[in-house]
């Protein structure tokens, strides 16, 4: 049991990555992006096949978070440039980039096995958290930049921060750019922590990427962007916690994982709109009473000086 939480931990860290990239296209710049189930792979990709041919990984993780980020630009330039809607631009790119990861990788999959990587004399439980921290921190400081409060108000009003003479088309491909080296970092990581990439590795990463941003605003909140990106990060964190006690169930195998991450999510949005119904419902029952309280205090009262008179 310890061992699998531990083990969920680890994984929850890797994937923070990708859920800090999700975070930046779905609640700063309000940009449904699919690309992330191919930049992840790419990610993965890149850095495997480097790694297998004596590259450093430090590099191949390096190379795999500049491939990502191209492929973001890619999806950005779809979506700017050539007008594409938003959805289809990822999904475009997503397809495209099944071919070109397939490419990368030269077969379905890579082991990495007997090769150095970044995990071989490192323990990812001891390490990673800093790591994590280090790059959260570092998000946290562009989003306060003036370049990153261009990105965000990208995403709030468009057309407001046009007026002021910004380049939207600029921010929009920038974070779409950044969001997917994010993603693509992660891919790397998980690709040498499990020793091996696949060219299907990140079918539903979406998916996973969306659960951890929902659950970690429904746990921990969303205020400021401190505050907004650690939720993002232990979001990541419960979510990998929540799917390895999920599959200790006897009648749950592991190929029900994609299954428990759709009703993982669908009850991450759902209980915000279950806890503000429940909210209202009290509210309009103390009202209710309190009126009821009122009506009856004044019946007494006018009884009471019916009786005086």
């Amino acid at each position: 049991m310890s061992e699998q939480i531990i083990g969920a931990i680890e994984l929850g860290l890797l994937f923070s990555f990708m859920a800090l990239g999700v975070y930046i296209t779905f609640r700063i710049l309000d940009f449904p992006d699919l690309t992330v189930d191919g930049s992840y792979t790419t990610g993965g990709a890149i850095a495997a096949v480097m790694i297998s041919n004596g590259f450093s990984p430090w590099l191949a993780t390096l190379a795999a978070f500049g491939g990502g980020m191209a492929a973001g630009m890619c999806t950005g330039l779809l979506h700017t440039k050539g007008k594409i809607n938003g959805l289809l631009s990822g999904i475009l790119m997503m397809i495209a980039l099944y071919s070109i990861n397939l490419r990368i990788l030269g077969k379905p999959n890579v082991s990495l096995m007997g090769d150095n990587s970044l995990f071989t004399s490192i323990n990812p439980l001891l390490v990673m958290p800093f790591v994590v921290i280090f790059v959260k921190v570092l998000m946290d400081l562009f989003l306060r930049t003036d370049l990153g409060l261009a990105l965000r108000a990208t995403g709030d009003n468009a057309r407001m921060i046009r007026s002021f003479g910004v380049n939207t088309d600029n921010t929009t491909i920038l974070g779409i750019s950044l969001a997917n080296g994010m993603v693509a970092l992660s891919g790397a990581l998980i690709a040498q922590y499990m020793a091996f990439a696949d060219s299907s590795m990140g079918i539903g990463m979406i998916v996973i990427g969306l659960a951890s941003v929902i659950i970690g605003e429904a746990i921990f909140g969303k205020g400021s962007v401190f505050r907004a990106t650690l939720a993002v990060v232990l979001g990541s964190i419960v979510y990998r916690i929540v799917v390895a006690l999920s599959l200790r169930v006897d009648w749950l195998e592991a190929s029900d994982l994609k299954l428990i991450t759709a009703i993982i999510v669908i009850v991450a949005l759902v209980f915000p709109s279950v806890q503000r119904f429940l909210k209202l419902k009290s509210t309009a029952r103390k009202r209710t009473i309190e009126l009821a309280e009122q009506a009856l205090n004044s019946k007494k009262g006018g009884a009471i000086d019916a009786k005086a008179r």
